[in-house]
């Protein structure tokens, strides 16, 4: 691939990271609500206060003039301060972010390792049980709201059989020295495994809650593209020379069946942290996406528009990473 071609690529994300821009700017905005009068609550200020609040806050200036200053402050990486916690939002947002990546890689993972072996062995026994039950399971996993499925597992690990913390990350008891801010990871590099114990209780139930509708998106892709690639010339000359299965498939159609799968799973792990914030609120843990819904709820926009635009900026690198990795796979598809 030429560099010109993907400098070209990265100037034309532009657009498309400045139109998320507006839109998210302007959705915070104009929604109903007033912040000062959140933040001052029940207690009983004078106009003079909400005055000078308002405009500590910026909330005076005109539209235009504060999406300007929006544009410019993010462009240079700067958000301002949180309207309640007082702090720049970069700051607050660094503080929750490592257990949001924490819990999508684990569910990036856990969906893949459930996805692939399934999806393979439902094209190989095309037809078979497995391959009914694999599809139906696919399209409960599909169709299933993430946070109904998470109440249930509430309900059942948590509550009525004890296997597994409510909500949390970790327990009070434990500790964990911050290295990463992930505390598997953290817990592996400081030797305390009781620890990772602990944290892997915690963040069994989100994970799983999040990779299993991926799951069933990357079977069914698995699956499909597995079929196709069985049906291929060079896969049947293959077993006509007399290899195994086995071989056929784990040397020859797995490769160039994943390729499908990679893309998608790429793409797929964008909508895990947008489906955080439903997931990180059910079971209380303490990463970006239930930031973000206090957030909203308290009408903190200088935290909304940054952390929303942190997701916009994330997807859209996401897919053009996708490309590039569809483009390294099958060398004849070009950007």
């Amino acid at each position: 691939m030429r560099m010109a071609r993907l400098v070209e690529r990265l100037i034309g994300l532009v657009p498309v990271l400045l139109g998320v821009s507006v839109i998210v700017f302007l959705m915070i905005t104009l929604t109903p609500g007033d912040p000062v009068q959140i933040m001052l609550g029940d207690s009983r200020s004078s106009p003079e206060q909400e005055a000078a609040l308002r405009h500590d806050m910026g909330l005076d200036r005109p539209l235009h003039e504060r999406f300007v200053l929006f544009i410019g402050n993010a462009a240079r990486g700067e958000f301002g301060l949180s309207f309640f916690h007082r702090r720049p939002v970069i700051e607050v947002i660094g503080e929750r972010l490592p257990a949001t990546i924490e819990l999508t890689l684990a569910a990036l993972v856990l969906s893949l390792v459930i996805a692939i072996p399934l999806g393979v062995l439902a094209a190989v026994r095309k037809n078979s049980w497995l391959d009914r039950l694999a599809t139906v399971s696919s399209l409960f996993g599909v169709s299933m709201p993430g946070f109904w499925f998470g109440i249930l597992l509430i309900l059942l690990f948590s509550v009525k059989l004890g296997w597994f913390p409510v909500a949390g990350r970790i327990g009070y008891a434990s500790e964990v020295p911050a290295i990463t801010g992930m505390l598997l990871p953290d817990a592996l590099l400081a030797g305390r495994f009781d620890s990772f114990w602990q944290a892997l209780r915690h963040i069994a139930l989100p994970a799983v809650t999040l990779a299993l509708p991926m799951a069933a998106v990357l079977m069914r892709v698995t699956r499909s593209s597995m079929i196709e690639v069985l049906r291929s010339d060079y896969v049947l000359f293959a077993e006509a020379k007399g290899l195994s299965r086995a071989r056929v498939i784990g040397r020859h159609a797995l490769k160039n069946a994943l390729i499908p799968t990679v893309t998608v799973a790429a793409l797929e792990t964008g909508s895990l942290l947008g489906g955080n914030m439903i997931v990180e609120t059910v079971f209380g843990w303490p990463g970006l996406g239930r930031l973000v819904v206090e957030a909203i709820f308290s009408r903190n926009y200088p935290l909304v528009q940054a952390a929303v635009l942190l997701y916009a900026v994330t997807y859209v690198m996401l897919n053009f990473l996708a490309d590039l990795l569809y483009t390294k796979l099958n060398p004849r598809v070009r950007l």
